[in-house]
């Protein structure tokens, strides 16, 4: 999907989705709306933006779906919390939702990395915004974490930069060279100078997905990456989420590292739709 122009790529997705904003902090919390049918939130990772979902907005949308897809609190579009902590940003997140789709109604919820942490905070504080969670990727669950390995790009240029570059999405993000195309690059980059939210590692690690996911009253699923670098080990991460969730459906996409939906998209678009066709419960 990605092509020579990704700030025009951006733009064209964009420019289809409908703009909404709502309050956070001292300013507004930016959200994205695509689509009509049953709703579905799709949160990014830390230091991310709407589009790390670029190639699952269609597909959901094709699929009968109503796409609704914020910069989270701090990130992208979005202004900063209150405050940087799990209750602020679960505030901000269903008070959002609520002028989205209205009071009372409640939506899938579909968290990737720090997202799907933020996600499962809000429903546990507002159980009445959650029909169920489906978990991509998330750290949180007091399981080892993986080496990361990233670079330093700030003051590099050309081609130093450009293999800083490439080094750092396949220290975290991706794992096949081939995958790393320019709008992965662009991403990166655009996304991570809008981040204002420095407490991301802290907010989720190491535990609390764990100690929060007790609280969640409704069905929680997950699909990670088989080779993600940050939290691997598939079967280690659905252990210890079935620990809390006994029932949780947990499916592993081959050959995808951490930003599995952008990795491995096909794959990874049909599990999350099949999971989202069960019925909740």
């Amino acid at each position: 999907m990605a092509g020579p122009d990704p700030e025009a790529l951006v733009a064209q997705v964009e420019a289809r989705c409908r703009r909404l904003e709502t309050p956070c902090g001292q300013g507004a919390m930016v959200w994205r709306v695509w689509g009509a049918g049953t709703p579905v939130v799709l949160g990014h990772g830390a230091q991310g933006s709407w589009n790390h979902w670029l190639r699952t907005i269609d597909a959901l949308t094709a699929s009968g779906r109503m796409v609704i897809v914020p910069d989270l609190p701090g990130h992208g579009d979005s202004a900063e919390p209150v405050a940087e902590n799990p209750d602020a940003m679960g505030d901000a997140l269903a008070a959002g939702l609520r002028a989205v789709v209205g009071a009372g109604v409640p939506v899938d919820l579909v968290g990737f990395s720090f997202g799907g942490v933020a996600l499962s905070c809000m429903a546990a504080r507002h159980p009445e915004t959650a029909r169920r969670i489906i978990l991509v990727g998330c750290g949180g669950l007091d399981t080892p974490h993986g080496h990361v390995d990233l670079r330093r790009i700030s003051g590099l240029r050309g081609e130093e930069r450009d293999a800083a570059i490439k080094a750092n999405l396949l220290g975290l993000m991706l794992h096949h060279p081939d995958t790393v195309d320019e709008f992965a690059r662009y991403q990166l980059i655009a996304s991570a100078r809008l981040a204002r939210y420095k407490t991301a590692q802290q907010f989720v690690m190491p535990d609390r997905l764990i100690r929060v996911l007790p609280q969640v009253t409704v069905p929680v699923d997950a699909i990670w990456g088989e080779l993600d670098r940050p939290h691997p080990d598939p079967a280690a991460q659905a252990a210890a989420l079935r620990r809390i969730k006994p029932e949780a459906d947990f499916r592993v996409i081959p050959g995808a590292g951490h930003w599995v939906m952008y990795e491995r998209p096909e794959a990874f678009n049909a599990a999350l739709i099949a999971m989202l066709d069960r019925v909740p419960g």
